[in-house]
């Protein structure tokens, strides 16, 4: 991926220095560890929407209740010029922003950019405390992706999907959240919280996850037409990590078996599946995951 002399974004902001807390956090008056949250969330929940609600956090299970969160004080720090990794992001980052400033342009408001968070550890967020062990997360509470650097390196090394596309489909599903809050789609499907079983719940996380992946299918359909930018492999990147985080293998490689009706996120087919159509066809009103 050609992606080294390409514009960087202005909405990335740098935590990484900022105290993150201790490593125990309080959940409904049980403690939950790093390393309990890291086994929950790569047994189904890596790269969801919201993370804080699947443990519970956001309200209206089982009495827990969000946390107060204080958000950090003063200017927001851009990352160093310097920062490789850091400039991966804002480059991909940007890229999605011109892609779907173009697509939603005419909708409404048009496209209003998220702030994408690199933080290390712990840090504050809308939804509640931001955990790293949570992977890449999208919060709707304050418009804002959150990421964990370190994540990548779990996902080449002990997730098996490693390469540069790969982690820009990372970016590009979480970003495809934030269109699904814009187009008041996340709203809907929060409003069912509570209101329908857990299996019937699962389903409908599925088909969240699904789209986003779509989305960031379109995104790489449009990208790649516009600057032309990806080498060869690239896109097998991309589909193999879709494929590596599918609810079946991850659940196999944890518990040695397959619950489709606790799944959240989908099947490493459907997550290819969905992701190839966004490619093809470039079109986010082919990302209707909720139609049938």
């Amino acid at each position: 991926m050609k992606w080294e002399d390409q514009e960087r974004s202005s909405n990335v902001e740098d935590r990484r220095g900022q105290a993150g807390g201790g490593g125990m956090r309080r959940i409904g008056g049980r403690g939950v560890g790093l390393g309990t949250i890291v086994i929950a969330l790569l047994a189904g929940w890596i790269f969801g929407i919201n993370p804080l609600t699947v443990l519970g956090i956001l309200g209206g299970d089982g009495g827990l209740s969000a946390p107060q969160v204080q958000q950090p004080s003063g200017p927001a720090q851009a990352p160093p010029a310097d920062d490789r990794a850091a400039n991966f992001v804002s480059v991909v980052l940007r890229d999605t922003e011109q892609v779907w400033g173009q697509l939603l342009r005419g909708n409404g408001p048009g496209y209003q950019q998220p702030k994408l968070v690199i933080f290390r550890g712990m840090t504050p967020t809308a939804c509640g405390t931001g955990d790293a062990g949570m992977g890449p997360f999208y919060c709707p509470g304050d418009a804002k992706v959150y990421l964990d650097l370190d994540f990548f390196d779990t996902l080449a090394r002990q997730m098996g999907a490693p390469g540069d596309f790969a982690q820009a489909y990372v970016i590009a599903h979480e970003v495809g959240h934030h269109v699904q809050n814009q187009m008041g789609i996340t709203g809907k499907v929060d409003a069912m919280r509570g209101r329908v079983s857990e299996t019937q719940m699962n389903a409908l996380s599925v088909r969240v996850e699904l789209q986003a992946d779509c989305f960031a299918g379109v995104w790489a359909h449009h990208s790649q037409k516009g600057k032309g930018w990806l080498e060869q492999g690239d896109l097998q990147e991309a589909m193999n990590a879709a494929a590596q985080i599918g609810d079946d293998n991850l659940q196999r490689k944890s518990t040695g078996r397959v619950r489709p009706d606790s799944f959240t996120h989908g099947s490493s087919q459907q997550r290819m599946t969905w992701f190839k159509r966004g490619i093809d066809s470039g079109n986010p009103n082919q990302c209707d995951t909720f139609g049938g």
